[in-house]
């Protein structure tokens, strides 16, 4: 039998199948694997993964609702911090509590996974730029380098055989803890001074996560553009 390909490794349950080799990184990496092991050890049996799923995106839609009705009344910033907690909690553990129970389905995990979460950053991000917090095309413009930067890691899931989870020790969880402190931060402090200037403390935040998120994006892109021309380079 042929081996898989570097990066790929066989799915004992799904012969036909390779996975690719997950990259997780980040800050919280290891203690959030450890809570998410024991969350999934003790799931009770009527929980499934897919209702898991649901649950976080769901939640991550109503964190963006909570926005949209935060220019009106912002206390439901609170609420959404809630959201972003049950966000992790069912996209998170989702796939864990798969896999602890050997239940896996790769292929449908992986694309149903991401294609709610498109969807539910979209969400998210049209609720920011309708709560008044944060200028429309700065929202637009994380969406965009979001959306960007997920592409990137998808393409890179497929042709290299690794799927990268964070960059530059950030990935979704301390993302998800930003923008819940951030939501405190909206109740008291909604604008900053800035250059002698009085701006939205989400306007900055917001430029900052772009330029971060579109310097993920081209290391990565000049990064596997060059692995992938040594590997296929022409005699």
């Amino acid at each position: 039998m042929a081996s898989a390909p570097a990066g790929l490794t066989k799915n004992a349950h799904h012969p036909g199948f390779v996975s690719a080799t997950r990259i997780q990184e980040s800050f919280v990496a290891g203690l959030e694997r450890n809570t998410l092991a024991y969350l999934a050890a003790r799931m009770p049996s009527s929980i499934s993964s897919d209702q898991l799923t649901i649950l976080g995106f769901v939640s991550q839609c109503s964190a963006g609702i909570c926005y949209a009705l935060a220019r009106s009344n912002p206390e439901t910033l609170l609420v959404g911090i809630l959201c972003l907690a049950l966000n992790w909690l069912g996209d998170s553990l989702d796939g864990t509590l798969a896999r602890v129970r050997h239940r896996e389905r790769p292929r449908y995990g992986f694309y149903v996974d991401h294609i709610s979460d498109t969807v539910a950053a979209s969400f998210l991000m049209g609720g920011l730029a309708v709560s008044g917090y944060i200028h429309p095309g700065v929202a637009l413009g994380m969406l965009i380098a979001f959306l960007m930067l997920s592409i990137e890691a998808y393409l890179a899931t497929y042709t290299l055989g690794r799927f990268r989870l964070s960059y530059w020790k950030f990935g979704p969880t301390e993302i998800r803890i930003l923008l819940a402190v951030g939501n405190l931060a909206l109740l008291y402090h909604p604008r900053i001074e800035l250059l002698k200037r009085q701006v939205l403390l989400f306007d900055v935040g917001g430029m900052v996560a772009i330029v971060g998120m579109a310097g993920m994006f081209f290391a990565s892109t000049i990064q596997h553009t060059a692995r992938l021309y040594r590997q296929e380079e022409l005699q």
